[in-house]
């Protein structure tokens, strides 16, 4: 309990020196802001006018694929709020100055993933909540739903996790941070939409090889109250087996490690 308690006071520390560091930044700040509110709303407004016109997307009425799409955003938001350091990883094996995390008192995977936050999802979380919550209630689910979906939201988050330690292992190997974060990115968005729309091999294949729909799909799937318990149980094994073969990623590209300045 003393270490939680710990790292979250460096966690706090980290990420108030991340948003000072952004506050100079006003004007970039705020058409970064813009162009996510952007780009979020024309989507939804694309769902809107497409669904309007054929009323269903495999099966599933307009406010059920709105929460879908909502639901992403609760996973991706997040995972960009918690896991912004991993984008500026690379810079610390270019110059070395990871060498400088490995050598301090503090776990090295701890810094690399949650070494600062970013202010600018913490501005877009509150609202992407409040809409999830109005848009589920309209789904009228029951309370075991409700926590049900909680906990596979956190399964989610513990899947984004997983790939994001398995880019900085593979930083540290190939010194390639930058695309294979993107081709992750890439990869989320296509559960934007429940992967039910994907036809087989694809669905299967995003839903456990590539868990973007245990992430993301399942989730939402969870509080309209169309998975089976015995489903949910593979879930969360999927996002801790994920989890666990990352941290094995990861301490083999420790050993591999060289410094820059070797």
């Amino acid at each position: 309990m003393k270490g939680l308690i710990r790292h979250l006071k460096i966690w706090w520390v980290m990420s108030k020196n991340s948003f000072m560091m952004v506050s100079f930044q006003k004007a970039g700040v705020s058409i970064f802001l813009l162009g996510k509110i952007l780009r979020f709303s024309f989507f939804l407004a694309f769902l809107f006018f497409l669904l309007k016109s054929v009323n269903s997307l495999a099966g599933y009425n307009i406010n059920q694929t709105i929460f879908f799409f909502l639901t992403f955003n609760l996973i991706d938001v997040l995972g960009q709020f918690l896991f912004r350091e991993v984008y500026r990883f690379r810079q610390y094996l270019v110059t070395g100055d990871f060498d400088l995390v490995l050598v301090k008192p503090m776990n090295a995977l701890f810094r690399s993933l949650l070494g600062g936050a970013d202010v600018i999802d913490l501005i877009t979380i509150p609202p992407l909540v409040l809409a999830a919550y109005y848009v589920g209630s309209l789904l009228n689910p029951t309370f075991p739903q409700v926590i049900f979906y909680l906990l596979l939201l956190l399964n989610g988050l513990l899947i984004s996790a997983a790939f994001h330690i398995a880019v900085l292992a593979l930083g540290i190997i190939t010194f390639e941070i930058d695309h294979t974060v993107m081709i992750f990115r890439d990869l989320s968005a296509l559960g934007r939409l429940p992967v039910d729309i994907y036809k087989e091999p694809l669905r299967g294949m995003l839903t456990f090889l590539i868990p973007v729909g245990v992430m993301i799909t399942l989730p939402a799937k969870t509080l309209m109250g169309l998975v089976s318990p015995q489903v949910m149980a593979l879930a969360f094994f999927v996002g801790g087996f994920a989890f666990f073969v990352a941290l094995r990623f990861w301490n083999l590209a420790l050993k591999k490690y060289t410094s820059a300045s070797s």
